[in-house]
C-alpha cells in the first residue's frame, strides 16, 4: 500500500524541496597519521564496526496491537480525564492510542530522514577529510533509521502523520544555511539531542519488546552522532568570535523553541474533532507534557553547554523554558548507558534464541533415538 494512502491527512505534495546553499569543499589533504585527527578517526572506526541490519537484528515477527503499540497508560494521554473522554468508548480510546503512537513515530520517520539528508550535507561541506568520513557512516546509519520506523508505521501500526510545521520549520532553517557548522548544530544537536531524550523515555517506559528493541538500537548509533557533533563543535567554536557565537546562540534559542512547541501533538486532537484552540488549552494543561517537555531538553542543554555556547541571552532562555538546571547533567553518561541497554538487550535476545536451538536440536536428537 502506498504511504499516501496511510497518511491522516496526506502532504500536499508528494516531495519538499529546500534549495541548497554553501560550498561543496574537498580536502586534499588525506594523511591519516596526525594526532589532532585520533579521536574522530577513533569514531569514524566505530561507526564502521557498529554497522548492523535492521532486517535481521531487529525481530519483525514480534506481534504489536495498533490500538496499544507502546502500552500506553490512560494517564499520559492528554484527553484522560477531560469531558472528551467520559464520552469515549474502549474502542474509541485504542484508536487515541493508535493515533498518538503513530504521530510520535511519524515525527521520529521524518526527524531520520532530515538527519540523512543533514549528515549527506556534512559530508559535502565540512572541510576535513576526517569528519567527512565518520558523516557518511552516520548518513547510512540515518538511512536505517527512516527504514526501521518506515516498516514500523507501515506493517505494525498503519497510520502515519505528516511532517509537524515546526520540525519542517527548524529542518529548513538548517538546511538553508551556508554555514558549513549549521547542519551539526541544527541536527547533531537540537534535533537528535530532542529525538534521543524521546526515545530514550519510550525505551524505558514500554513494556513492548518490538518498540523497546527499535529504540535501543537506533539510540545506540545516535549516542555516537551526538559524540561526534559535540567534538566537531566544541573544537571550532573556541575559533569563533562573540559575534558569531551569538549567531549560534540566537539560532539555539529559536530551534530550542520551536521543537518544545513541536511536542503538543494537536494534529491528534484534530483527527478527534477537538478545535484547535481547545486542543491547544489542553495540551497545556497536560501535568504529563510538562514533565516529558523537560525531559526532552536533558539531552540538549549540557551538550549546548558543553560545545561552549553559554552566553546570558540563552541562559536566560533555558531559565524561562524550566531547563537550565539540566545544564549540569553527565552526557556522557547518559551514552554509555545507551550502548550498555542496546548490548543487554542483543545479549538477552540471543541467549533466549541460543537456548532454543539446543532445545530444538535435543528433540531432534530424542525423535531420531526413539525411531531408531
Amino acid at each position: 500500500m502506498s504511504t499516501r494512502d496511510l497518511y491522516t491527512t496526506a502532504p500536499s505534495t508528494p516531495s519538499w524541496q529546500v534549495p541548497a546553499t554553501g560550498a561543496a569543499r574537498f580536502s586534499w589533504e588525506y594523511d591519516m597519521e596526525d594526532a589532532g585527527r585520533e579521536r574522530l578517526l577513533a569514531l569514524y572506526q566505530k561507526g564502521k564496526d557498529k554497522q548492523w541490519d535492521g532486517a535481521t537484528r531487529i525481530d519483525w515477527d514480534l506481534e504489536v496491537d495498533p490500538y496499544d503499540p507502546l502500552g500506553t497508560p490512560d494517564e499520559v494521554l492528554t484527553l484522560h480525564g477531560t469531558r472528551h473522554w467520559a464520552k469515549m468508548t474502549e474502542k474509541d480510546k485504542g484508536e487515541l492510542r493508535r493515533h498518538y503512537s503513530s504521530w510520535q513515530f511519524s515525527q521520529f520517520l521524518h526527524g531520520e530522514q532530515g538527519a540523512m539528508v543533514c549528515a549527506a550535507r556534512i559530508v559535502e561541506s565540512v572541510p576535513d577529510l576526517d569528519a567527512k568520513f565518520y558523516s557518511a557512516t552516520q548518513t547510512m546509519d540515518e538511512a536505517r533509521h527512516a527504514e526501521i520506523y518506515g516498516r514500523f508505521l507501515h506493517d505494525k501500526i498503519g497510520m502515519l502523520y505528516r511532517i509537524n510545521d515546526n520540525l519542517q520549520s527548524l529542518l529548513g532553517d538548517t538546511l538553508r544555511d551556508s554555514r558549513w557548522d549549521m547542519p551539526y548544530l541544527g541536527m547533531q544537536v537540537l534535533i537528535e539531542g530532542l529525538a534521543l531524550a524521546a526515545f530514550g523515555m519510550i525505551r524505558d517506559t514500554t513494556d513492548k519488546p518490538l518498540p523497546k528493541q527499535i529504540l535501543a538500537y537506533v539510540m545506540q548509533d545516535e549516542a555516537r552522532h551526538v559524540a561526534f557533533g559535540r567534538m566537531a563543535l566544541r573544537d571550532y567554536y573556541k575559533q569563533l568570535s562573540d559575534a558569531e557565537l551569538r549567531e549560534r546562540e540566537e539560532f539555539v534559542i529559536e530551534g530550542c523553541y520551536l521543537m518544545r512547541d513541536r511536542l503538543r501533538g494537536v494534529e491528534v486532537l484534530d483527527n478527534f474533532g477537538i478545535p484547535r484552540k481547545e486542543a491547544e488549552e489542553l495540551t497545556e494543561q497536560s501535568e504529563f507534557l510538562h514533565l516529558f517537555r523537560k525531559l526532552l531538553f536533558s539531552r540538549i542543554v549540557p551538550c549546548v553547554k558543553d560545545i561552549g555556547l553559554w552566553g546570558e541571552r540563552l541562559q536566560k532562555a533555558y531559565l524561562d523554558m524550566g531547563v537550565f538546571d539540566l545544564g549540569d547533567s553527565n552526557l556522557d553518561l547518559l551514552m554509555t548507558q545507551d550502548e550498555e541497554i542496546a548490548e543487554q538487550l542483543d545479549a538477552e535476545r540471543f541467549a533466549k534464541e541460543e537456548q532454543a536451538r539446543v532445545a530444538e536440536v535435543a528433540d531432534a536428537i530424542a525423535d531420531g533415538a526413539a525411531q531408531g
